[in-house]
This record gives C-alpha cells, sequence and structure tokens, in this order.
C-alpha cells in the first residue's frame, strides 16, 4: 500500500512540476513560394517520344514520371526518372528535354507523366 502512494505521489508531484508547452504549428519557410510550386507552366511545343522496338517485342507497357527543371526562359534543364521502366526511360528523358514552356519569373520543377501502351 505504501509503493502505491509514493508512485502516485511521485507522478503528481513531476506532473505539477513540467512546464506547458503548447503544441507547435508549422508553416512552409516561404508560403509564396509552395504556392508558385502548384501553378504549373504551360507547355507550348512537345515532342512525342518513340516507342522503343525492345519494348514492343517484349511487351513492355506502362507509365513513366519525370521531375523537369525548367529554367526562366522555358527550356528544360534537368529530368530526373522518379518512376517506370528501364526501357522507356530513355526515349522520355529524350522528348522532354525537347519541350519549350511558356517562359516564367523563375526556375520551377514539375512532374510530367508519359504512357507507353504497346497497342498497334
Amino acid at each position: 500500500m505504501n509503493f502505491r502512494y509514493s508512485v502516485s505521489s511521485f507522478a503528481v508531484a513531476l506532473s505539477l512540476a513540467l512546464p506547458v508547452v503548447p503544441a507547435q504549428t508549422t508553416q512552409p519557410a516561404h508560403p509564396q513560394e509552395s504556392a508558385a510550386e502548384t501553378t504549373s507552366r504551360k507547355v507550348r511545343t512537345k515532342t512525342t517520344p518513340e516507342y522503343p522496338a525492345l519494348a514492343r517485342q517484349l511487351n513492355v507497357s506502362g507509365k513513366v514520371k519525370l521531375e523537369v527543371t525548367i529554367s526562366p526562359d522555358g527550356r528544360v534543364t534537368s529530368a530526373r526518372t522518379v518512376g517506370g521502366s528501364p526501357l522507356l526511360v530513355q526515349p522520355a528523358t529524350d522528348a522532354v528535354k525537347k519541350w519549350r514552356y511558356e517562359p516564367g519569373p523563375k526556375e520551377t520543377t514539375e512532374i510530367v507523366e508519359f504512357n507507353f501502351s504497346n497497342k498497334d
């Protein structure tokens, strides 16, 4: 009985001694930048990727997702693979690097998705 009272007394004393810290909400560091990232830039010219012969023979189809970096003048400066078949990634990357976007105030990144289907 004595032990139970000492444990509960210790818990009460500890809860009274600790300061109460309010929960913090996290805000984006640059709200304008996060809002700007959600708006997409318009594509002026698109190039369709070629379906690789080997992928067609092996009946490989699917989506390729690329993260592209677009310079302020609208040129694609880099493309990073997010997902997709290795047989389809290179043609998609080659095609997206030929795309031209509307000029913008700063460098932006966007996700571009290509759908390769083996329908003749």
